[in-house]
């Protein structure tokens, strides 16, 4: 049955009739959370039956979503499946399904509709584009590239223990709005995501709807499988607005550390601009977490260097990769990628004085184990054949506030980072 995009747009974000109040004024500022005594607002729902993929691939992943600790076990014989010599048998975890029977969806629609539910939340913060532009205007639009690690849900309520942020900052009803609002502020040509859990009922269905097409490569042993009532497994995405951009290539990577197999992974893409023809690749990765595993991440990086060398050709495709690398611009891993024959730079460097300094954090938490305040996230591009023309800043200390990340402001612990690229001329030897 045909279904007008604005009926699509609000049965995906439901909501109680009684608890639905629509933004009508664009740029309509939210008011701070009532009391703790005033009623909240029914919960909206997004329909989990959104496309029918979407309903194969969780009628798949039922087996393995809701027990609690122990099932990383039971998942790993899913996840053989799921490295990249076997992944054709479970495309459904890895590549959307076909864009040409899915209804649009208007995004200042979606938009509203995520204002309408988050209308109890402080504002958004506001972030402003710093422009980095030093030559002549390119005649191609910029390439919008965000990068960001949204806080699995599991995770979030079952194991990050973020101690000063309210339990009901970390719902799902709202935070997936919050994520979805950010992103639709920016409106990325290409979006790169870390501990995605709710890939196929929430940013799959939604996205694909306006217009990308997405790629799922979930971690072998998730640790969210380890937290009651999880939704499936965490791992990498990658989205690209499909009137941009055409697939040339892509590989699931599973990356190894001194020749044995990891928890960690990451996708590449080789995309071709409809506009120009040109080729690039953007990669998208998450690596180990926590101290002590410094020399377990250089390895991970020397690996996926070695992979994207072989698919830029030995650098003759231009490359973007977009990752928390959990490691700070002092560790190896930072120092194998700056060094790297790729000829990467980091975009977010440019922001500082000197051009040669990292921002201060990209991510800002308090634990039981106390403040975290660290550099983690980055954006690496192939600076001889590519210009980044904008950067989103960051947030300051006074906007985090106290409580710090995540928030009833922001739906992550981890800032989004959003930059613009462009092509340089178009030197000897590059595609």
């Amino acid at each position: 049955m045909y279904q007008s995009p604005r009926r699509l747009c609000s049965a995906l974000l439901q909501r109680d009739a009684s608890g639905l109040r629509r933004l009508t004024t664009p740029g309509l500022r939210r008011q701070s959370p009532p009391p703790a005594a005033a009623p909240r607002p029914a919960s909206p729902r997004l329909l989990a039956a959104a496309s029918a993929a979407s309903g194969a691939a969780r009628s798949c992943s039922q087996t393995v979503c809701s027990m609690g600790n122990g099932t990383s076990r039971l998942y790993s014989a899913l996840a053989k499946a799921l490295n990249s010599s076997a992944a054709s048998q479970h495309p459904e975890y890895l590549v959307s399904p076909d864009p040409e029977h899915l209804e649009p969806i208007d995004p200042k629609e979606l938009l509203e509709e995520c204002r309408a539910v988050l209308h109890t939340r402080p504002p958004r913060f506001q972030r402003d584009f710093v422009d980095l532009r030093t030559d002549c205007p390119s005649s191609h639009p910029p390439i919008r590239v965000m990068q960001w690690n949204i806080l699995a849900q599991a995770l979030g309520e079952g194991k990050d223990n973020f101690v000063q942020c309210p339990v009901e900052a970390l719902k799902w009803e709202e935070r997936k709005c919050l994520i979805l609002e950010e992103i639709l502020a920016y409106q990325p040509d290409i979006l790169c995501l870390q501990e995605v859990d709710h890939y196929f009922d929430t940013f799959q269905p939604l996205l694909s709807r306006l217009g990308y097409q997405g790629t799922f490569f979930p971690k072998p042993w998730s640790p969210c499988l380890d937290v009651e009532h999880n939704n499936g497994p965490d791992g990498c995405a990658l989205f690209f607005l499909q009137n941009r951009f055409k697939l040339v290539n892509s590989a699931n990577i599973r990356l190894t550390a001194m020749t044995l197999k990891t928890n960690q992974v990451a996708i590449a893409q080789t995309l071709e601009c409809k506009e120009s023809s040109r080729q690039f690749c953007i990669a998208v990765t998450h690596l180990k977490a926590r101290t002590g595993w410094e020399r377990f991440r250089s390895a991970q990086g020397c690996d996926l260097l070695q992979n994207l060398q072989n698919i830029t050709q030995g650098a003759k495709i231009p490359l973007i990769v977009c990752g928390d690398f959990n490691a700070e611009p002092t560790e190896e891993v930072y120092k194998h990628f700056a060094s790297s024959s790729l000829n990467l730079n980091s975009a977010y460097k440019l922001l500082s004085a000197d051009g040669q300094s990292e921002p201060p954090y990209t991510t800002w938490k308090i634990r039981t184990s106390g403040e975290c305040r660290h550099t983690l996230d980055y954006i690496w591009y192939s600076k001889h054949a590519l210009s980044v023309r904008s950067a989103l800043d960051l947030l300051t200390e006074e906007q985090i506030g106290p409580n710090r990340l995540p928030s009833f402001n922001y739906p992550s612990d981890h800032l989004s980072l959003v930059c613009d690229f462009s092509f340089n001329e178009e030197p000897d030897g590059l595609l």
